[in-house]
């Protein structure tokens, strides 16, 4: 019998396949509003001296526990034990409860341009009406993924490549404004300066909001050990896709300067910013509406995709991959078909929940900053775990033989491994601090305290998850 012949993943496919992942148009409309032109440097060092690292810790950590698939949860547990991996795997599932919430609140707001043309959904819609039709569309979505499952993961790629070549459209045709007659820049006083952030309180209580855009390498690192030269090849694909990643945040970020006055944002920029850019876009080229109608198509297409595979692989990641000692038996339980109804159930409680504490803000607007930037502290918190399991390695790394190795000196891979910790918590920490509202205000405090019940509730439930679980084995008669 013929042996069968091994494929390889080449370095500029991976690459590739890590960009459309990494980075997109509204990472880039959120960070603008945040930082204006000044976001510009942030992305350049943010870049540089975090995301090459991050994404080179991913390989060897995927080369390392390549036969587990390369899991966040499974390098944990590979490196300090059962019951640190199973809280990794809650931290990873609860993160994921604000973003399928804030997913679903982008497929409302596209719905609004796509039948308004405009954002007049955005006046008639009040706050409990948004987080019931917000609600509405996650439950609707967990039962529709059960049948169209596959090609709902069809139309993600597609919506995703589509999403990619609208934003590389975009920044060409921004500067290709310029030659136009009627072209200029609309950000006023322009100069070096101006691309320089202000290192203020304000500006670190951004950057969570910056590594949310660009996470997501774990993702990639199973494709390691499908390199023919990952030794060579991985850190190829890394500076590719960080170049990449460069030139599309960069010229991304001033493209929306030539539109927008960076000094004079718009309020709703961040939930409205990505449909006001292609419609200034097709204003400038006499094209109408249609561009923005092109986004809006891909936005919702994309976004309903990512939320039906989101429902059902968080939920069924909770129950397969935290461990059956660490979680109560009902939110194991499955049905004829394999669902785990009541994890579903869980999901759907605690994004209502999460929807519940959005009602009592002034407004739609408020509601989608707020989400978006609950995203910016829990999820870069749970991105620390992929540097201290990186740190375990390190330290025993006789123990973690991997055919791809970060920086051969260990004291030095550990170093690099802390300072990605320590700069992750502390945005993690500064991301509390609520950003688009007046510091001292009422809604300021309110902002605060609902970031504090949020992350305390999502991450407090992954400790009783175990004491529950401890009780139905005492009850049962079951040994540890």
């Amino acid at each position: 019998m013929e042996k069968e012949k091994k494929t390889f993943i080449s370095w500029p496919i991976l690459a590739l396949m890590s960009f459309v992942t990494v980075i997109g148009f509204d990472d880039i409309v959120y960070n603008f509003q945040n930082q204006g032109m000044g976001v510009i440097t942030s992305w350049i060092i943010l870049l540089l001296l975090y995301v090459i690292p991050y994404s080179l810790m991913v390989g060897q950590l995927g080369s390392v526990f390549n036969s587990e698939g390369g899991g966040l949860s499974s390098w944990v547990r590979g490196t300090r034990g059962e019951k640190l991996g199973y809280f990794t795997a809650w931290t990873y599932w609860a993160a994921s409860i604000p973003y399928v919430v804030d997913t679903a609140n982008a497929v409302v707001v596209g719905f609004g341009w796509l039948l308004n043309g405009s954002n007049a959904l955005e006046d008639s819609l009040s706050t409990a009406m948004f987080a019931l039709i917000t609600l509405i569309i996650f439950v609707s979505f967990i039962f529709i993924q059960r049948f169209f499952k596959g090609s709902l993961e069809f139309l993600g790629l597609v919506g995703g490549g589509a999403m990619f070549i609208l934003t590389i459209l975009y920044v060409f045709m921004a500067f290709g404004s310029l030659l136009t007659p009627s072209g200029h820049i609309a950000t006023t006083n322009m100069s070096w300066r101006t691309l320089i952030p202000k290192f203020d309180l304000h500006y670190f209580t951004t950057i969570g909001l910056l590594i949310y855009a660009i996470n997501g390498a774990e993702l990639i690192a199973p494709f390691v050990t499908k390199m023919k030269r990952p030794k060579k090849d991985f850190p190829k694909a890394m500076i590719m896709l960080t170049v990449m990643t460069i030139f599309l945040t960069v010229f991304g970020s001033f493209a929306l300067g030539i539109f927008f006055n960076a000094h004079n944002i718009p309020n709703d920029f961040k939930m409205n910013g990505s449909y006001y850019a292609f419609l200034r876009l097709g204003d400038q080229f006499h094209m109408g509406s249609w561009l923005m109608y092109a986004f809006a198509v891909t936005q919702i297409v994309y976004m309903c995709a990512l939320l039906a595979v989101l429902l059902d692989a968080m939920t069924r990641m909770l129950i397969s991959d935290t461990g059956a000692r660490y979680m109560p038996k009902k939110l194991l339980k499955v049905n004829k078909d394999g669902l785990p109804i009541n994890g579903y159930i869980l999901t759907c409680a605690l994004s209502a929940f999460i929807l519940f504490l959005g009602v009592f803000l002034p407004d739609m607007n408020t509601i989608f900053n707020w989400l978006l930037n609950l995203n910016g502290i829990i999820s870069p918190g749970v991105t620390c775990w992929i540097f201290f399991a990186f740190m375990q390695i390190r330290k025993n790394s006789d123990k973690y033989p991997s055919e791809y190795v970060f920086i051969k000196n260990d004291k030095l891979a550990y170093a690099v491994g802390l300072w990605c910790l320590v700069v992750t918590v502390l945005a993690t920490i500064f991301g509390i601090i609520p950003q688009d509202v007046a510091m001292g205000s009422s809604l300021f405090y309110y902002q605060l305290a609902i970031n504090v019940i949020s992350i305390v509730v999502l991450i407090g439930l992954g400790f009783i998850m175990p004491i529950i679980a401890e009780r139905e084995r005492k009850r049962d008669g079951l040994k540890d």
